[in-house]
């Protein structure tokens, strides 16, 4: 059973990178961090999440405003670990240049040595995607055309692209990933258009655990992986290799198996830093709580 942790990095006072080394000493499988670029001070928030009040107060007072880049933090921690994977939980691709995005998960996985799993979304909070330069009402058709790009980047040595969102002309884009031929994609989201993305071009789902979607109850598991494995199967994909990695799931031991017995490959638990004393006491009691 694959149990990993995702740090929300919100305090910046202290050595961060230590508690990825405390990770791999408890026996977590895997590292994850996750990715706001930016939070406007003006929200813009689309239905339902409007309707439900706005944006939650911890986006804004000292929480997820000031979360640090996961890319250089899981690249800091691939230096002070030798087995843990380490992964984003997830990306917001559309918010960044395809072509750097391209180089940065190619570089992260060489200096890992093969340990990265590349967690990939859309995003939706508008007003932070498009100060980004996202077209917010087709950013997951943004978002495939990229990592069609970045396919396409690690897997030729000259590569040339002409889409909708992007444009260039034959070019070198260097270090290959150590993986072949790329990361794992992992794809976020709600099953039914989730399913459709991973059948296109992902390698698994990140479904959130604590969601009320029936589709991601530890007993209804079993029918959404069913369901990824057909439309996978249709594609002419080999849906032997769908992974489904359960996110931010409650710290229940109990809980982890009826997901694991479900259909899950893996279980993330979310712990939310503060000091680095108390990090490291609440890595210890998730990991006695659930490893």
């Amino acid at each position: 059973m694959d149990i990993g942790i995702a740090l929300l990095i919100t305090q910046h006072d202290f050595n961060t990178i230590d508690l990825a080394v405390k990770v791999e000493e408890l026996g977590f499988e895997s590292l994850w961090a996750p990715e706001h670029g930016i939070i406007p001070i003006d929200f813009k928030v689309d239905p339902p999440l409007g309707q439900q009040g706005g944006v939650p107060r911890f986006y804004t007072e000292g929480g997820i405003n000031q979360i640090i880049d996961p890319l250089i933090f899981l690249a800091g921690a691939a230096t002070v670990t030798k087995k843990i994977k380490l992964g984003t939980g997830i990306c917001l691709v559309p918010e960044r240049n395809p072509i750097r995005l391209a180089k940065e998960v190619a570089t992260l996985d060489q200096i890992s040595g093969g340990r990265f799993l590349f967690g990939v979304g859309a995003g939706w909070l508008r007003g932070e995607s498009e100060i980004l330069g996202v077209d917010f009402p087709h950013r997951w058709k943004q978002t495939r055309e990229y990592i069609d790009v970045m396919k396409e980047l690690w897997t030729t040595e000259t590569t040339e692209y002409h889409g909708e969102y992007v444009d260039f002309p034959p070019l070198v884009c260097a270090p290959k990933p150590v993986q072949k031929p790329h990361p794992p994609i992992f794809v976020g989201g709600e099953l039914e258009a989730a399913a459709r993305r991973i059948a296109n071009y992902g390698d698994g789902w990140l479904p959130r655990a604590r969601n009320t979607s029936e589709f991601e109850d530890p007993d209804k598991l079993s029918a959404a992986r069913k369901h990824i494995e057909e439309l996978m199967t249709a594609r002419g994909r080999d849906a032997s290799k769908l992974n489904i990695t359960m996110w931010d799931a409650p710290h229940d031991r109990d809980m982890n198996h009826r997901f694991f017995d479900a259909g899950a490959d893996r279980v993330v638990h979310m712990l939310n830093t503060t000091d680095q004393k108390s990090a490291q006491e609440d890595l210890e009691r998730v990991a006695e709580a659930v490893l």
